[in-house]
């Protein structure tokens, strides 16, 4: 890839790279170190993205939610403007416990006029090493692959399921969404449900930020470098990854092509004691029971890296 300047959502579960136009080039589901479902980032001939195409004449720009995980990408041609709010869902639940589901959605909000786009949905399963089938079905359209091993990803919209698979072009006339889960959902997606998946999980974030202290300087940058090393925290293990991507390489045309996707141990550690420094003292208890729950006899010795789970 000759631009590697991204956005970056998550749940604490997994994460997603967003393009400056909309396109997720890097995905997996279920879990960070699960194998990608989009990888366009490392070859974009076979690796699949889930692409928003528009005309020429639309100016796009691209920011976050102020204090949260949720990125806005804002497509503005004359009066014909909409965003899109990318997020994967986290909020707490009634029983304290955290709702982090493996999948992410899209929620596209009409600002004004009647604007149009298409959409190319293009899933590679396995790191695209097999053939990938997608088919329609009554509630959702199914992506499949048996090549490497079975996998499956579902995808929910409100828009016409023919038309997405298909690439055509769809006119924006009221709020609409399409989330994309590793599993089969029990209770259908609705645009109200997605709304309130947006809005809950906003709510999560910014109460996350509010522990965080604000400085007199770089305030924006520090709450922004907080957010991304929380989303980068492994909720089920406590353990920090040092990155959501494989395979890119440290220096391009060289070999050390590293996956990521692990736990560093004293790279984490740093990571702890500034995320402690900024209020968050929790993350700091979770990723030591994870050292711990690791080496349960004090003559073992530690490993520079591990598993994340």
């Amino acid at each position: 890839m000759d631009n590697l300047d991204y956005g970056i959502i998550g749940n604490c579960r997994s994460a997603a790279l967003i393009s400056k136009t909309g396109s997720i080039d890097w995905c997996c589901l279920p879990e960070f170190d699960s194998p990608s479902v989009f990888a366009k980032l490392l070859d974009e001939n076979i690796g699949g993205s889930f692409e928003i195409r528009v005309d020429d004449s639309y100016e796009i720009t691209q920011k976050y939610e102020r204090y949260t995980n949720i990125l806005i990408t804002s497509f503005k041609s004359g009066e014909d403007h909409f965003e899109i709010h990318d997020f994967m869902p986290r909020y707490r639940k009634l029983d304290g416990s955290h709702h982090a589901p493996p999948e992410l959605i899209r929620y596209f909000k009409l600002i004004s006029g009647k604007p149009s786009f298409s959409v190319l949905y293009d899933p590679r399963l396995e790191y695209a090493m097999g053939k990938t089938e997608t088919f329609i079905k009554k509630d959702f359209i199914a992506s499949l692959t048996y090549d490497v091993k079975f996998d499956t990803v579902f995808l929910y919209t409100s828009f016409d399921q023919e038309s997405i698979v298909n690439s055509v072009e769809v006119e924006l006339l009221q709020d609409e969404y399409m989330l994309m889960g590793y599993n089969e959902k029990l209770l259908l997606p609705t645009t109200e449900r997605a709304y309130l998946d947006l809005q809950n999980t906003k709510v999560y974030w910014l109460n996350w930020t509010d522990l965080t202290p604000t400085y007199k300087k770089f305030n924006d940058e520090i709450s922004r470098s907080a957010l991304t090393l929380k989303l980068l925290s492994y909720d089920k293990t406590g353990a920090v990854l040092a990155a959501a991507t494989t395979s890119l390489p440290e220096t391009i045309g060289e070999v050390r092509n590293w996956d990521y996707r692990f736990c560093w141990i004293r790279d984490a550690s740093m990571v702890i004691k500034v995320v402690s420094e900024l209020g968050h003292k929790n993350v700091a208890r979770r990723y030591l029971q994870f050292i711990i729950d690791l080496i349960p006899d004090k003559a073992e010795k530690l490993q520079i890296m591990y598993g994340i789970n």
